[in-house]
């Protein structure tokens, strides 16, 4: 059985693209993996809080010396990672705000980026913990980011790439639905260039998901 971890982080509600294409590249995935569960995080209905100072001691001391607003917010940064050490496939969806990710989804990685939970450090330096994970990232943009001459302007990307091959997630996948502040025409060829790759995604899962076998 697999294992699904959908998270949203649009504030756009019903018409975020970036949610659309990842909602149903979620359900394409369930679909494909017999017996699969679907687990989904919208950060927007229930944001993580940002980092502060009971967060960022609480992690470091020992859980019966915590005070209880450390033990809380530990609490929650526990609970979101533990949705990603349980998740087979792992579909995050962003907007392009400002040339980078929403602050929403920048709040997940750091409360999923955990020193002895996703990554540690050695004598050979830091070492990522969350191995065997297939990642998609969706990256819905007004422009075109992924060539031409404001590819050097996509912060988004290369940061969601770098941070979770850091914490061992270096299987990934990313799927644009870009242009879609340029007209009718162009939202249209977005969506369907988007749903293209979700297709063929999905239906490589299918082949590589093994038959129920009789007892």
């Amino acid at each position: 059985m697999s294992n699904i971890l959908l998270v949203t982080s649009s504030p756009r509600g019903d018409a975020s693209h970036s949610t659309r294409v990842a909602t149903e590249l979620a359900n394409k995935l369930q679909a494909a993996l017999p017996e699969s569960t679907l687990t989904k995080r919208d950060l927007v209905a229930n944001p993580l809080p940002h980092i502060e100072p009971d967060y960022a001691t609480g992690i470091y001391t020992p859980a019966e010396a915590r005070t209880p607003r450390q033990t809380d917010l530990v609490g929650v940064s526990d609970v979101a990672v533990d949705e990603l050490l349980a998740a087979d496939h792992i579909v995050l969806a962003t907007g392009f705000i400002n040339f980078s990710i929403s602050s929403t989804l920048k709040s997940w990685v750091d409360h999923i980026s955990r020193s002895g939970r996703t990554f540690s450090y050695g004598a050979d330096g830091p070492k990522g913990l969350v191995t065997g994970k297939k990642v998609y990232i969706v990256l819905a943009s007004g422009g075109i980011y992924s060539e031409g001459p404001a590819a050097v302007m996509d912060f988004a990307v290369p940061y969601l790439k770098s941070v979770l091959a850091f914490n061992g997630m270096t299987d990934v996948e990313v799927i644009r639905v870009e242009g879609v502040g340029m007209g009718e025409d162009a939202l249209n060829a977005a969506f369907a260039k988007a749903g293209k790759q979700v297709d063929a995604l999905a239906a490589s899962v299918a082949g590589t998901a093994l038959p129920a076998v009789a007892a």
